[in-house]
């Protein structure tokens, strides 16, 4: 089923309602949830895309982008020219297949195709699904925490319990580091690799009485190191649904740890799911490093 998946751009105003309802499966029909069809067909046709995983003929996932400017005018116009990504969905039954990925790199080509370098777009941090994709897949990195970045109200489906923090990624598709990766030149490394380089966890969980992972109550970024790892949990969506409450502690926890490591000048280089016969963890590999770079 998988393999015969396709990816194809939607170039037609009659294209667009399938990526619509594809939309309102994950977010709802709250107006404030959905870009519209005639929108969708205006950013086709103002050179951005939307780009179709399509299984036969029907519409299974759909990515959003659009040519957009970094807001910094002082550089030149060429240096802050940019594709913004929206609204990725993928229907429920073909996720953790990849399909999430194509879309993905489907986008990298069309970047590449109209001499773009760079590709933004914003997730809430607490995903682990998403951050294994954006960061450990792409090779995306993160340098800028955003604050209830869609305001506060949860009837639109971009707030959880009040909150809408966003980790901004930039995926810069042509750096070698991430070409290295992405044509498997280059290995990948694990969290014992890290923890042998002496690199610490700063906030490991803990378990309540329930067994539901707790963020950690006491928990320091030592002076002298200029990386870290930084733990999620690795289902906070069963958090949401089953322990609000503890789900709106990992809110609060994780906005202090990443707000904290970047003003330390800190980013987010790696991002590592592990699973064993006792645990499963999910970290963000923090590193202090210069303007642009990052790791493979």
């Amino acid at each position: 089923m998988v393999d015969a998946i396709r990816m194809q751009p939607l170039l037609k105003l009659e294209d667009m309602p399938p990526a619509v309802e594809l939309q309102r499966i994950y977010w709802g029909s709250h107006v404030e949830s959905v870009v519209a069809g005639h929108m969708l067909y205006s950013i086709v046709n103002a050179g951005g895309h939307v780009l179709g995983a399509y299984d036969g003929d029907r519409l299974i996932g759909v990515l959003i982008g659009l040519v957009a400017l970094d807001p910094d005018t002082s550089r030149p116009l060429q240096e802050r020219l940019q594709i913004a990504s929206k609204r990725m969905v993928v229907l429920p039954e073909y996720r953790s297949h990849g399909i999430g990925a194509r879309l993905k790199l489907a986008q990298r080509q069309e970047a590449i195709r109209q001499g773009i370098r760079l590709v933004t777009w914003t997730f809430d941090p607490l995903l682990s699904a998403n951050a294994h994709l954006n960061i450990r897949k792409l090779r995306a990195i993160s340098r800028c925490y955003l604050l209830d970045y869609y305001g506060n109200d949860d009837s639109g489906g971009l707030s959880r319990l009040g909150s809408s923090d966003r980790l901004l990624v930039e995926w810069r598709v042509a750096d070698s580091a991430v070409i290295a990766v992405l044509d498997q030149q280059s290995s990948l490394r694990s969290s014992s690799d890290y923890m042998l380089q002496g690199v610490p966890m700063v906030n490991a969980a803990g378990r309540n009485a329930a067994g539901l992972p707790m963020p950690a109550s006491d928990w320091h970024v030592p002076r002298e190191v200029c990386c870290a790892m930084v733990e999620i949990p690795s289902h906070y969506d069963d958090l949401l649904r089953l322990a609000p409450q503890v789900a709106r502690a990992w809110q609060t926890h994780i906005r202090e740890v990443f707000m904290q490591l970047f003003e330390r000048g800190f980013m987010v280089t790696d991002f590592i799911y592990t699973r064993d016969q006792t645990a499963e963890r999910s970290l963000y590999v923090l590193s202090q490093l210069g303007d642009g770079e990052a790791t493979a």
